[in-house]
């Protein structure tokens, strides 16, 4: 069966293409996957096609023949020199100096990847709160300095992401409006994001399936394919997406209504979150965080069609630490009381989200999944079924230990995948998470931000004009 792929594989391994059987099999690989930069096209020729080709060869292919457009860094490298592969005559090139002339961004529409707007890779930094008390020397402290010229390359790499995130949520909030179906919304979105951040995994691009869960829906909630669900003038959607350079992810959401009946609700989570990131430091407990989360959000009363709610934290809901391509790193931020003694460090990335409801303040699972992700630790698990063995290869290849979602293996050109996925889900591979929902008729919300505790500082990566 070969559902997931672009082309079944035709040759003997250590098959030498000639120059157009070669330029043909990119052309295919590119049509089947746009997303698919150098790399990944020469992993694919080789593991797919069993094809004994440099990946010099296939680079140079694709810059001569104009393939490269969204396949990442490096499509703006210039061409190769000597271009020499399978014994095919090449013009001998010089290295194309890169244009460093930065470019604006066009609005309604961003069309310009954000690394073009900033040439030089020096993105813009996010809100610095300095660190009090005990902390305050770290900002002025030459060791600490120093530290951070050391990482300086992490820092541009989730600035990057960050102003993505900032872009694509202003493209965003200028689209959704009642009446739009929630599936175009997305796949828009994550098409912009793509085009912005110049896709290319495992280097760069989208960090996990955009969230739009409604009302008492609060969170892990995408439509999957053929999903007729419209948004509506009386509904609350928390949009929740992210985006990574080199596995650093930016984590970052924000509730989009159009009813001013929600302003309380979304205003106490919008304090509780800004409450979170205040408090956040080296050596602050987390336990501490929740508490200080949860007297900001309760404090707050929202009416709705005449009924008084209290604004409750969703008591099982946490914000998180963030690995580089994992998401959920193992410590978590509890939005309420008396949670975890575990402190805070020096160089920790932590997603700091609230969620407030007018319901219990306890989600469960419900609705058709439509997220999942490759468990980091896992190690081998034998597996039977082909279709699942199969499946897992389009996983590795395409997204690894980051989230996806059943519409990417759609856009994927994946056929009848459920019972494989259905296999790795069975096996531990694949970890399914099913939509969190409070009471029917309750509403809730969501604010999350990005930090990065730094050395000297505190950066709020993802913040933004709009929270």
């Amino acid at each position: 069966a070969g559902d997931d792929t672009a082309a079944k594989p035709d040759a003997a391994a250590g098959h030498q293409p000639s120059a157009e059987e070669l330029l043909q099999a990119i052309k295919d690989i590119k049509t089947q996957f746009p997303d698919y930069g150098i790399k990944r096209v020469w992993t694919y020729l080789k593991e797919e096609k069993s094809w004994q080709v440099s990946e010099k060869r296939v680079k140079s292919t694709m810059q001569e023949n104009g393939l490269t457009e969204g396949g990442g860094p490096a499509a703006a490298d210039g061409a190769v020199e000597g271009g020499e592969g399978g014994g095919e005559a090449k013009k001998k090139k010089g290295k194309v100096k890169k244009d460093m002339t930065p470019k604006e961004q066009t609005w309604p529409e961003p069309t310009v990847p954000i690394m073009e707007i900033y040439p030089n890779g020096d993105y813009p930094t996010g809100e610095i709160c300095e660190y009090q008390g005990l902390n305050a020397f770290r900002t002025t402290d030459a060791e600490k300095k120093e530290l951070e010229k050391l990482e300086s390359t992490i820092y541009e790499e989730v600035r990057e992401a960050a102003e993505v995130h900032r872009t694509a949520r202003k493209y965003l909030q200028g689209l959704a409006k009642p009446g739009e179906l929630m599936i175009d919304l997305c796949e828009k979105l994550e098409n912009k994001v793509r085009e912005l951040i110049k896709a290319d995994f495992p280097e760069r691009g989208i960090a996990f399936p955009t969230g739009c869960s409604i009302n008492h829906v609060a969170a892990h909630w995408t439509p999957n394919g053929g999903d007729k669900t419209v948004l509506q003038y009386d509904d609350i959607v928390k949009f929740d997406f992210g985006t990574h350079v080199n596995g650093r992810i930016i984590d970052c959401a924000f509730t989009h209504y159009f009813n001013p009946r929600y302003d309380p609700l979304a205003q106490a989570v919008k304090d509780a979150t800004n409450t979170g990131i205040r408090e956040a430091g080296i050596d602050v407990r987390l336990c501490d965080i929740g508490a200080a989360i949860q007297e900001v959000m309760e404090s707050y009363e929202v009416e709705i069609e005449g009924k008084t709610y209290g604004v409750k934290s969703i008591r099982n809901l946490n914000g998180h630490s963030i690995g580089p391509y994992q998401i959920h790193a193992g410590k978590s931020v509890p939005i309420v009381k008396g949670g975890d003694q575990t402190k805070m460090e020096e160089g920790e990335m932590f997603a700091i989200e609230t969620f407030g409801s007018t319901g219990k303040g306890v989600v469960h699972e419900d609705l058709e999944c439509s997220h999942y992700m490759k468990n980091f630790d896992v190690g081998h698990v034998p597996l039977r079924m082909a279709k699942a063995k199969e499946l897992l290869g389009v996983i590795d290849r395409n997204f690894g230990t980051l989230a996806f979602c059943r519409r990417y293996l759609d856009r994927l050109g994946c056929k009848q995948y459920l019972l494989g996925l259905k296999n790795l889900c069975d096996t531990g591979l694949v970890q399914p998470y099913p939509p969190l929902v409070d009471v029917k008729g309750s509403f809730t919300a969501q604010y999350e931000h990005t930090i990065l505790l730094r050395p000297t500082c505190k950066e709020i990566i993802s913040r933004g004009e709009d929270y």
